[in-house]
């Protein structure tokens, strides 16, 4: 393993293995404006949600590592504490790249980029109309995190209105996770884009109060089949099954077809069992695997 000390590298490099290993990273796209009305327009994916109670976003629009200079962004909420945070998604992606270029103090970067000023009912700056989801924001703090190049700049933005368009909600009023299309941003040029063909749900373990991967037998916990993920779900149950739940499932047909086979023959029968069981977990089948791989 590669193991670094941050105090021997140098920004360009620190920034080229941070933003390569912290990724996915979603995008704040804020637009704000200065004491005599100019507005600027800027991505950042420095960016994350900070707690719904109050509504809190961070983003850190940070020294550039090249020169140390700061961005218009941070001298904007400095001097008028008010932003519009814009969720981008694929449909945008382009465009937003594009208002990142450091065009001068005082250009409308949403003219550049062609995007389309909407009125905030709030707050002074504009949203962005093409925008999927649109949050108008008051500054509530503005944080140096150093003064050298590189550093960050942590604005606290609290949530006062939320805009969403209609047509990424769900029949319950929801906003549909495959319909907003999002995208995050990686390291150097790449992106990602979160499709339907890339989602998926792990079950979250609040409302239950999982066994853990300890309570499985060590056999389990060691098979050369099951991945850390696969051990993961096993230990997301509420209650191992019991001797009689086991036993039955011993004759379920794909089941018994393993047993058959591999009669005297234990270690074959362990890896098909828990081959079988893998499937299981595939298919969502939680309850059925463990039974399989308790047999």
């Amino acid at each position: 393993m590669l193991s670094l000390d941050c105090k021997d590298l140098s920004p360009v490099q620190l920034q080229n293995y941070l933003q390569y290993a912290i990724a996915p990273r979603p995008i704040c796209f804020a637009s704000t404006i200065d004491t005599v009305g100019n507005v600027n327009l800027s991505p950042f994916s420095f960016f994350n949600l900070m707690g719904s109670n109050p509504p809190v976003c961070v983003f850190s629009p940070a020294r550039r590592v090249r020169d140390n200079t700061t961005k218009h962004t941070l001298e904007n909420v400095l001097a008028v504490k008010e932003c519009v945070i814009n969720i981008v998604n694929y449909a945008m992606v382009q465009q937003t790249s594009l208002a990142s270029t450091e065009y001068a103090k005082g250009i409308n970067e949403f003219e550049k980029a062609g995007f389309t000023m909407l009125k905030s009912d709030l707050v002074k700056p504009p949203r962005v109309a093409e925008a999927p989801v649109q949050l108008e924001c008051v500054i509530n703090d503005v944080i140096a995190l150093g003064e050298q190049n590189g550093a960050g700049n942590l604005v606290i933005a609290e949530i006062k209105r939320i805009h969403i368009k209609e047509e990424i909600l769900d029949a319950d009023g929801k906003i549909d996770q495959q319909k907003i299309d999002l995208v995050a941003r990686l390291g150097g040029d790449w992106y990602c884009r979160v499709t339907a063909e890339s989602l998926f749900k792990v079950a979250k373990p609040l409302a239950t109060l999982g066994i853990g991967i300890d309570k499985l037998p060590h056999n389990v916990r060691n098979s050369k089949v099951l991945s850390g993920n696969d051990l993961g779900m096993l230990g997301n149950v509420e209650h191992l099954p019991t001797a009689e739940e086991i036993e039955a499932i011993r004759y379920q047909v794909n089941v018994k077809d393993i047993l058959d086979a591999t009669i005297g023959d234990e270690s074959n029968r362990e890896r098909e069992l828990h081959e079988l069981a893998k499937l299981f977990l595939k298919e969502g089948n939680v309850v059925d695997a463990l039974k399989v791989v308790l047999l």
